[in-house]
């Protein structure tokens, strides 16, 4: 297995050219291994120089309602009443700490974009 470090954009272009080939190998292959291994490495480049931010923490609920195809009342045991949901979602509402924290312990939305702070527009 021929497998280098990504340190450059051209390293970067030549291992995702490199995932391509492997995209059809089977799990326990080495041809598979070796698509274990390339995933990794691009992923930590790409999280070093891709850096994604996290959204807010209405757009991460919302993000979180459609990808679980989750309804206002699905969030009700960890912010309340449907109507405290509905003013969270168009943000009427802030978020307490304990919303917060049963949000993060429910549904797995990461507490980093819980506690985010809200972008002011204007």
């Amino acid at each position: 297995m021929d497998i280098k470090p990504i340190k450059t954009d051209a390293d970067y272009r030549a291992a995702l050219k490199e995932i391509e080939s492997l995209m059809m190998a089977g799990p326990d292959t080495p041809e598979g291994e070796k698509l274990d291994v390339m995933v990794t490495l691009i992923e930590a480049y790409e999280a070093r120089h891709f850096p994604m931010d996290l959204p807010e923490p209405v757009e991460a609920i919302k993000f979180e309602m459609e990808r679980k195809d989750l309804s206002v009342k699905d969030f009700e045991p960890m912010i309340g009443k449907s109507n405290h949901v509905y003013e969270i979602l168009n943000h009427k509402r802030s978020l307490t700490l304990k919303m917060i924290w049963k949000l993060h312990k429910g549904m797995g939305i990461p507490a980093e974009s819980l506690i985010k702070p809200p972008q002011t527009h204007g």
